[in-house]
C-alpha cells in the first residue's frame, strides 16, 4: 500500500481535489475555474493510469511502452505477490 501513496503522486492530488472543492463554494465558476478542474482531472487519471502499471510491474506482467515506470519494474516486482496472485488465479479454476 504504501508503494501507491508515496510513489504516484496521489496524496498530492486528492489534497488538491478536496482544497478545490472546499474553494468551490465561494466562487463562480469561470474559466479558469474550469481549467483547474480539467488539469486536475488529467492529473488524478494520470495518478490512476500510474497506480495500475505499478500493480501490473509487482506481479510480473508486462507494463505499457508509455509508462512512467518502463524500465524500473523491478523495483517494484514481488516473487512473493507474484505467487500469491498465481495461487489465486489457480484456485479460481
Amino acid at each position: 500500500m504504501r508503494k501507491y501513496l508515496t510513489g504516484t503522486g496521489l496524496i498530492g492530488t486528492l489534497s488538491t481535489g478536496y482544497s478545490m472543492l472546499r474553494s468551490a463554494n465561494d466562487q463562480r465558476f469561470t474559466w479558469r475555474s474550469g481549467l483547474a478542474w480539467l488539469s486536475w482531472g488529467i492529473t488524478f487519471a494520470l495518478t490512476i493510469g500510474t497506480i495500475l502499471d505499478i500493480h501490473k510491474a509487482s506481479v510480473g506482467r508486462e507494463v505499457p511502452q508509455d509508462s512512467p515506470i518502463k524500465g524500473k519494474e523491478k523495483k517494484y516486482f514481488s516473487a512473493i505477490e507474484a505467487e500469491k496472485r498465481a495461487q489465486r488465479l489457480a484456485a479460481r479454476r
